[in-house]
């Protein structure tokens, strides 16, 4: 044990008695036997480190959208109380989704007490049936029977004429957009108000 912790010790000597001559290559020396040049490294760092500083700070605020069924490619949270129509971010914890929670974005689409239909019409798909939901007599969207990639969809069925408290519908005008018409409802205290940059 010994002789393996001296040996990587050797190697690692001779790369640190070269380090100080890299440094001074790197901070503009012509050649490795000049000295480094201070006030570049201080330039350098004037410029580098606000941009770090920023980006670090800055990129885990922003969330970038990969679903056609949003009009937007960066958003950000945006505190605040939930209205109709905002975008909101949460878990989703679903067979179809995978294994582990994946993060979601949708519209705000029906309200807590707000009129929700589903009328039930025959599909594409032999032996299946979609779902047409409506909000206060305003279509929301209809479910498919059938995925991308060939699985077959339960679509929700509401038990109740109102959207329950604390809930709020989800979704967008996308066709095959995977939302409420699937699983439902989402509980607003899962919800994060989130607003579009790009």
């Amino acid at each position: 044990m010994f002789r393996l912790a001296w040996n990587a010790a050797r190697g690692i000597a001779p790369r640190l008695r070269a380090l100080p001559k890299e440094a001074a290559l790197a901070l503009g020396a012509a050649r490795s036997d000049e000295p480094g040049r201070p006030l570049q490294l201080a330039k350098a760092c004037a410029i580098i480190l606000p941009i770090a500083a920023v980006t670090a700070w800055g990129l885990p605020q922003l969330t970038l959208i990969m679903s056609p069924s949003i009009d937007a490619w960066v958003v950000r949270k945006a505190p605040g109380p939930i209205h109709r129509g905002d975008l909101v971010s949460f878990k989703l914890v679903h067979p179809l989704a995978g294994p582990a929670p994946v993060d979601v974005t949708k519209y705000t689409l029906c309200f807590p007490g707000d009129r929700i239909e589903i009328v039930e019409t025959p599909s594409m798909t032999p032996g299946a049936w979609d779902g047409r939901y409506y909000c206060n007599g305003h279509l929301l969207g209809i479910s498919k029977a059938v995925g991308y990639n060939g699985q077959r969809l339960s679509h929700w069925k509401p038990d109740a004429q109102r959207i329950a408290a604390g809930h709020i519908y989800v979704g967008s005008a996308h066709a095959s957009g995977f939302d409420s018409r699937y699983y439902g409802p989402v509980a607003i205290s899962r919800l994060i108000r989130m607003e579009k940059l790009l």
